[in-house]
């Protein structure tokens, strides 16, 4: 196993800026047999959200810009449609509507994301899980994102990659661990992240068992059995793993309670907090984490800087 000492091998987008090295002295305690805060190879565990942490989510998650265009797909072919929400946002981009549904959302009020729940779950319900899989894949490896103007499989952050590396080669365990949703993230963990899908823990739809002639599958149903969000975070974690992660990394107010849970009196753990504050290269706009901002402060967490920390956003498009 590398040296946590040879950190230029892996974070070779991060800035020698305060962020980077309060990550390279945690990683260095924390392995360093015999050191006061030694932490087994077992319990090096660490756990990253997706939308806004490991990939860009403004002006919406990628996932949700897949979603909508399934539901602009059906308004068109059913006017009726275009009058309803989420349908009639989705058929008119209304991307102003449903990020302040996400914004809402984030500040206690999630009337509008049931709303564009609904829709989603009764526009899916019925298909296998594979075939949902499949289509996520296709979507995020051949579409590009609205704004950036670049393909969505480039549109992960490349620091956090390098980060994911830097925590492996020295005995971590990485997860995903986001609101987002586990069977579209699994469909392309491995590929951009190096993260086996079983490694992703998500939102999920309820799912229900059918016989066939050909062989059993797994079918959506219209309605969730998790969000994977601020509490359930933890829980999920808890139920996936069995141990308390060692590092967090979030960006929103939905992350607070993952990284709250990695801390615990008497042992070491490293919290980050992705701060969306680079106009030029991503966005700037602090709207949904607030409150985790706040706590930083209090609890200790590394807050880092797209701006300052980081000498590149993305990979290189290839």
């Amino acid at each position: 196993m590398p040296s946590p000492g040879r950190a230029s091998e892996h974070l070779a987008s991060w800035k020698d800026a305060p962020s980077r090295r309060s990550i390279v002295s945690f990683v260095e305690r924390v392995t360093e047999p015999g050191g006061r805060d030694y932490v087994t190879p077992a319990d090096r565990v660490a756990v990253f959200d997706n939308d806004g942490t490991l990939w860009a989510e403004h002006p919406m998650p990628i996932q949700l810009d897949h979603l909508l265009r399934r539901l602009a797909a059906a308004a068109e072919a059913d006017p009726t449609m275009r009058e309803r929400q989420p349908w009639k946002a989705a058929h008119e981009r209304d991307y102003q509507w449903l990020g302040g549904a996400f914004a809402k959302y984030y500040q206690g009020d999630d009337t509008d994301v049931k709303v564009v729940l609904g829709g989603i779950l009764a526009s899916a319900a019925g298909e296998d899980v594979e075939s949902i899989e499949a289509e996520a894949a296709a979507f995020v490896l051949g579409q590009s994102h609205p704004t950036l103007g670049r393909p969505y499989a480039t549109c992960i952050y490349q620091p956090m990659v390098e980060l994911l590396r830097y925590l492996e080669a020295n005995g971590f365990v990485t997860y995903i661990v986001s609101g987002g949703g586990r069977d579209f993230m699994r469909a392309i963990s491995d590929q951009l992240y190096g993260i086996p899908r079983e490694r992703v823990i998500g939102s999920a739809a309820s799912l229900e068992y059918r016989d066939g002639a050909e062989g059993g599958s797994i079918v959506l149903k219209p309605g969730m059995e998790v969000i994977d969000d601020g509490p359930e975070k933890p829980i999920r974690i808890w139920s996936r793993t069995g141990r308390r992660p060692l590092v967090a990394g979030g960006n929103s107010n939905g992350d607070i309670e993952m990284l709250s849970y990695a801390r615990l009196a008497g042992r070491p753990s490293l919290g980050l907090l992705i701060r969306h504050d680079d106009a030029e290269r991503e966005f700037a706009s602090d709207a949904g984490a607030e409150r985790a901002l706040e706590r930083a402060a209090a609890d200790g967490w590394t807050v880092v800087s797209m701006r300052s920390d980081w000498s590149t956003v993305f990979p290189p498009q290839v």
